[in-house]
């Protein structure tokens, strides 16, 4: 990419702070998450030490190097479907997951937190767009499964992570990123979680102005701040 780190970010800010303006938002509200799972160490640290503090990635394989070096820099958010069986390897370095979607995985994710004394901050997937393709749960089930684990105190369901189709043009990511903003004021208005669900995870390089004025709360950025393609 032919511009430097610095400039990428101050551009972004900038879109950031249009898309608040436009839809009466304070920008302070939104945060980037650079996700570097398609770069090097090397590119992770730059990305840390321009004042980008919030990392993603998506494949515990890839980020272990990544960790073991830079682990104690940074807030660390695991962004990618979680197989259970990894859940042992990212508890306790990743402050975030994004992509609660089963049962299993809460169980697992519970059992970890509760055996290291800790508590973990996870975002439910929520497939609004109904593809096959994606994880995540349908929005109708996401009340029952709220129920379900609502004894898995070490849980703490802070907010809704989606993904939307990759669309040539972003307006028609709109409704899914809606979507996901009224189901939170959805399930808020059925007080099922000890705290109210605050945070909305969506939008990614080719959307996230329209997940800004949608409510977005965290964007999760590659390609536009690093460089590849991001997801999840």
């Amino acid at each position: 990419m032919s511009s430097t780190l610095q400039e990428r970010i101050a551009e972004v800010s900038r879109r950031i702070e249009r898309a608040c303006a436009r839809s009466g938002r304070d920008s302070r509200d939104v945060h980037i998450i650079a996700v570097t799972k398609y770069v090097s160490l090397e590119a992770t640290s730059a990305v840390l030490a321009s004042g980008l503090v919030n990392i993603g990635e998506n494949r515990w394989q890839v980020a272990e190097s990544k960790w073991e070096a830079l682990g104690h820099q940074g807030t660390w958010h695991f962004i990618g479907h979680l197989q259970t069986n990894k859940v042992k390897d990212v508890i306790g370095k990743f402050q975030y997951i994004h992509s609660l979607d089963r049962m299993s995985l809460a169980k697992e994710l519970h059992r970890k937190a509760e055996a290291e004394g800790l508590d973990v901050n996870v975002f439910l997937q929520v497939n609004v767009s109904g593809e096959e393709s994606k994880y995540g749960l349908s929005p109708d089930k996401v009340p029952d499964f709220l129920r379900e684990i609502s004894g898995l105190n070490h849980l703490k369901i802070i907010g809704l992570m989606t993904m939307a189709p990759n669309e040539e043009d972003p307006e028609l990511t709109r409704p899914v990123f809606r979507g996901l903003r009224e189901l939170r004021d959805k399930l808020n208005g059925m007080g099922l979680t000890p705290e109210p669900i605050t945070e909305l995870s969506m939008g990614m390089s080719n959307d996230f102005e329209v997940a800004i004025e949608e409510g977005a709360t965290w964007v999760r950025l590659g390609t536009v701040l690093v460089g590849h393609e991001e997801g999840s």
